[in-house]
Formats: structure tokens, sequence, C-alpha cells
């Protein structure tokens, strides 16, 4: 049996890896904040379908929470196979209206977070030859969006890149760039979700089943759903200054900042 380590376990897209990879026979590393909802969480997933559930808590905004996550990813004793790099939030408000301290914590777990545990899982992966990484980004990253869409876009572009380097080792990286998807994540981040269209919503399990499909496939970038590899089609042939005019409206509205 493999074991997969996920952040920001227990709500939203990663509580649907859980499940999926639970369901596949995988054990689980399942991290987040709050230990009480963890161990919920790793209780029925054990409970149900018979795996290993270990319960760590950290909270990646902060130093000794990277550490903690990234030794348990070195561990060569007790080996993670896949790294899903989940965490994450979004910032309610226009640039300099968030301020600096969510901004910089924002980047922190976003980018810092995602480098630090990439690089611990991956030097142990090509270490054993295999191993997987899926790093959670969003379709924020290909239109200007303020702090979270340039976070999401450097999760994309690192992922990417690292996916090169490390070609042929037997580690394979991707970054998944979901749309709209019905989690606690709008509702954390106090932004209401009544303005947004009903066809623009995604269902985190089919988020997870295309995502962990395109990894088997060796695919780096995941968009998962024809509707928003339309759009981001449509995205990559706009002419900039429009794109970005159409992009501040839309954020206001509809998302993070």
């Amino acid at each position: 049996m493999t074991t997969a380590l996920i952040t920001g376990s227990t709500a939203g897209i990663g509580a649907a890896f859980a499940r999926r990879l639970a369901a596949d026979g995988h054990d689980l590393v399942l991290v987040a904040r709050d230990t009480g909802r963890l161990r919920e969480q790793a209780t029925e997933l054990h409970d149900r379908h018979g795996i290993e559930a270990e319960v760590l808590t950290a909270d990646l905004a902060d130093d000794k929470g990277i550490v903690t996550v990234a030794e348990r990813l070195a561990d060569r004793r007790n080996p993670v196979d896949l790294l899903v790099n989940n965490a994450g939030f979004g910032n309610k408000g226009r640039y300099l209206d968030v301020s600096m301290a969510d901004e910089l914590r924002m980047l922190k777990v976003h980018c810092e977070a995602v480098l630090r545990l990439t690089s611990a899982a991956t030097e142990a992966m090509r270490e054993r030859g295999r191993g997987g990484v899926v790093n959670v980004a969003s379709v924020a990253a290909f239109v200007p969006r303020g702090t979270y869409g340039a976070s999401k876009a450097w999760v994309v572009q690192f992922t990417q890149g690292a996916a090169k380097d490390l070609a042929g080792t037997g580690v394979r990286l991707m970054a998944l760039c979901p749309g709209f998807v019905r989690t606690e994540f709008h509702e954390r981040a106090g932004m209401g979700t009544d303005n947004i269209p009903g066809w623009m919503w995604l269902d985190a399990d089919k988020v997870v089943a295309e995502g962990l499909e395109d990894l088997s496939r060796g695919k780096t970038l995941s968009i998962p759903d024809p509707r928003y590899k339309t759009l981001m089609g449509l995205a990559k042939v706009a002419p900039r200054g429009l794109l970005g005019t159409l992009s501040a409206r839309t954020g206001r509205k509809y998302g993070p900042q």
C-alpha cells in the first residue's frame, strides 16, 4: 500500500482527495490546523475503507508548521508516495484594501510552503525512483487578478518547471487548476456566492477524479471540466488589456482578490 499526504485535508478539494485516495486503498497523512476535525476525518476514513490515517496538525502560514510537514515528507522509513499541496485561502477585498499581513500570509501558504514541501517530498521520491506531487492552483492563475491569481500563477510555473527538471526520474508533478468548486473556500473568506452562475460551479469529487487521471497520464497541468478548458483557451488569445479589465470586474464580483 502507498501513502499520500494531503494538506488542507479536512474540507473542500483536500477532503475530496482524502475520500478518493482512501477508497483506492492508500494510507493517508492528513494535515490541517484543526486537530479535532483531523481526528474525526481519520477515524471516518479508517472505519469506512480500512486504511491507516495519520493526523498531523500544522499551520502552513507558520515556519514551525512547514518544518513539521517537511520533516514527515523527508522520512525515509515511512515514505510518502503522493503529496497533495492543497492548503490555501482567499482574501476579501481589492488590492490595498487587504492588510499586508494577510497578503504575506497568503504568499507563505500558497508559495513558500508549496516550494518547501514539494522539495522535501521530491528529494525523497527521486531517491526511490517514484512518486507524485499535485499542487492545487486555480484558473485564476491565467488571468490578471491580484495576489491570489499571482500566487497561483507562481504555483503553475514552479510546478511545470520542476516537472521538466525531474523528467525521467520517476517523479511526476502536476498543477491542478479548477474553477469555482463547491467548498467552504468562499464562506471562510467572507465572500458571497449567490451571484455566481450555476454553470460555473464544479463538484470537488469530479475535480479530484479528473486531476488524478491527468496525473496518471503524465500531464503537468490539469484544468478540470470542458467549460473551463474552453474559457482558458479563450483567455490565451484575448488582448491582455481587455482580459485585465474583464478579470478585474468579474473578480470583484465573483472571486478572491
